[in-house]
């Protein structure tokens, strides 16, 4: 499991996955966004 993590931090710190983490960063910032987020995890919460 140490493995997948250690790919997963590399992975973070390449250029890409800077990219993609600034992307989610953004679509997290919407309000409409973050409120479909918030009904999802109630939802899971339920069960």
């Amino acid at each position: 499991m140490a493995s997948l993590f250690s790919k997963l931090s590399a992975f973070a710190r390449s250029p890409q996955g800077r990219r993609i983490t600034e992307q989610v960063k953004h679509v997290a910032r919407d309000p409409r966004n973050k409120a479909k987020a918030q009904q999802l995890l109630r939802k899971l919460r339920k069960r």
